[in-house]
């Protein structure tokens, strides 16, 4: 798929970032690594991947002059990724790629091929990584996984809301967010047969995805990243060091 449009989500969720901080900024997307913002690091991955267009969610003023710099168009943060998201969508249409300010391993090449294996007929895809090419590549890393019975994956940051109906995806998105600290509502969207086979082991990644995908109405894809470091963002201190290790 062509795809020449692309959102960084670079908010915040409020109060001090505990990253920034230990960064001595005021925002994580400021964090320089080698010399080099994260959000710069991100922005070059995108242009060198094809993208012409690039929006900055944010409501940070020091980010907004730093996007402005690089090139690229600020646009409003919502009260969380899943607004911010619909609002760029809003401005932007389909199709739109989506990833995040905190991604500075983020590849040019990832993106290549996640375009290029996302299903044609998918409204919204993800990219993400299996545990085993994780430990491969970064065996000191520390990682989010979703236990399914074709393995442990972790998401890459990296989605394509690839058609109009991309935008029940997002209802889907918002209501997730809304309920995080009642997860048991969360769980309950997906059905009880769903979940035993879950616990026990029997539900695949795919399968998973596909009926979440049918809860918000939408054709859900996931494509998987053979590098193990594109599950790599900066969501903690211990990430930071991690990276700047990485990119050095």
């Amino acid at each position: 798929m062509t795809v020449s449009t692309a959102l960084v989500l670079a908010g915040s969720r409020g109060g001090v970032d505990p990253v920034a901080a230990y960064a001595g900024v005021t925002d994580k997307a400021l964090i320089e690594i080698g010399g080099v913002t994260m959000l710069a690091r991100v922005v070059a991955a995108l242009r060198a991947a094809g993208m012409t267009r690039i929006l900055v969610s944010t409501a940070s003023e020091a980010v907004i002059r730093h996007a402005r710099a690089l090139g690229t168009e600020p646009i409003a943060a919502g009260a969380g990724p899943s607004a911010s998201a619909r609002i760029a969508f809003a401005a932007a249409g389909a199709p739109l790629l989506v990833t995040t300010g905190d991604h500075p391993l983020l590849r040019a090449g990832w993106i290549a091929s996640f375009l290029h294996d996302a299903p044609a007929d998918a409204d919204v895809a993800a990219l993400l990584a299996r545990r085993d090419s994780i430990d491969r590549d970064a065996p000191n890393t520390t990682r989010t996984y979703l236990r399914f019975a074709d393995g442990d994956w972790s998401g890459c940051n990296l989605f394509l809301l690839a058609t109009p109906a991309a935008a029940a995806a997002l209802d889907l998105w918002e209501r997730v967010e809304r309920d995080r600290k009642r997860p048991w509502r969360i769980v309950l969207r997906l059905g009880i047969p769903l979940l035993v086979r879950y616990a026990l082991g029997r539900l695949t990644l795919a399968e998973g995805l596909a009926r979440i995908g049918a809860l918000a109405g939408v054709r859900a894809a996931l494509v998987e990243c053979e590098s193990g470091l594109a599950a790599i963002d900066v969501d903690k201190p211990a990430d930071l060091d991690l990276a700047r290790s990485l990119i050095a």
